[in-house]
């Protein structure tokens, strides 16, 4: 989230929104002068209960999109569908490859050679909405799980802000077959950024 509000995306950020009092985003976001809003999930006795109560609480501001940031739920299909094409998430694997958690560990198990984050629109399907953008890193002979993660860290907070970018805009378009294209961007989506970049 502080990456995308520092890069100059030309988002209007309405509302940073957490569901945990204590997250540093908050913090970071009045510090700002952004408005912040606890929906504490909690407070609500079903994931259902939670997701109507985050989604009125979104609803206020009337967003183009919605940044998923640090967002550790699972969302209800209703709410998901509430923000059809205008919600994104990033993943730290290039998915379709280490859906889920632990992608860090499971990628160095697996013995891959190249790792690194995804920028994809939400769908009900969980980390299986159609790609915006993904940034790669090496996965070097001496990688603990902790080295790859700081890798892979830097290449998210350079990868979403550019996909905002692109939504602000207005550069993406989605295929017939569901796929994303944004127009102006160099093919392919995927970069090797080198660990020194």
């Amino acid at each position: 989230m502080r990456s995308i509000v520092e890069a100059g995306t030309g988002l209007d950020v309405r509302a940073v929104i957490s569901n945990r009092p204590d997250a540093k985003g908050l913090e970071f976001a009045a510090s700002h002068r952004i408005e912040t809003k606890v929906v504490d999930h909690k407070a609500h006795a079903s994931r259902e209960a939670f997701d109507a109560a985050l989604a009125d609480a979104i609803d206020t501001c009337e967003p183009d999109l919605v940044v998923l940031a640090g967002f550790m739920r699972i969302l209800t299909d209703g709410f998901v569908n509430r923000y059809p094409r205008r919600m994104l998430n990033i993943h730290p694997s290039l998915l379709p490859a280490f859906p889920g958690l632990h992608t860090h560990a499971r990628a160095l198990a697996a013995g891959v050679k190249v790792h690194g984050a995804t920028v994809h629109v939400v769908t009900a399907a969980l980390d299986g909405g159609p790609i915006v953008v993904q940034g790669a890193v090496p996965v070097l002979p001496d990688d603990t799980e902790e080295r790859l993660a700081a890798r892979v860290l830097e290449v998210e907070h350079r990868i979403y802000p550019q996909a905002v970018r692109w939504f602000v805009e207005k550069r993406i378009d989605f295929s017939p077959d569901g796929t994303v294209r944004v127009r102006g961007a160099r093919e392919p989506a995927e970069r090797l950024i080198s660990p020194g970049n």
